[in-house]
């Protein structure tokens, strides 16, 4: 029985590709934190999919997500479709958090400090 592949489908390559040119402000502020291995020696990718899901930042090793949110994210239709994304995400057993933009901006040592209480020390 073949193993079906859930991650960093081939269709989405291009869609993944357009979304690292085009990150938002919090997005290229928070990669500059979490690229490289800076955050406790863990890898973390941008833009990763899984299963048809881009999601912003992807640490393999410990299974986690972590999307970051503008205003759009605060549309009631908006809100619905995240909560259907994280439920799929963490039936497929990966952990979601969340944040808000500006919470990168303003309280960034404590986004981080979330961060890493998700990783399985």
């Amino acid at each position: 029985m073949k193993k079906r592949q859930i991650h960093t489908k081939k269709e989405l390559k291009p869609y993944r590709r357009e979304l690292r040119k085009k990150m938002t402000p919090a997005e290229a502020f928070l990669w500059r934190h979490l690229k490289s291995r800076q955050l406790q020696g863990k890898r973390f990718q941008r833009q990763h999919s899984i299963e048809y899901y881009i999601v912003d930042f992807y640490c393999a090793s410990e299974k986690l997500i972590i999307e970051l949110d503008g205003e759009y994210h605060n549309r009631p239709d908006i809100m619905e479709k995240d909560e259907i994304r994280s439920n799929r995400l963490q039936e497929l057993g990966f952990t979601v958090i969340r944040f808000e933009n500006k919470m990168v901006f303003d309280h960034l040592p404590s986004v981080l400090s979330e961060i890493q209480d998700h990783f399985n020390l």
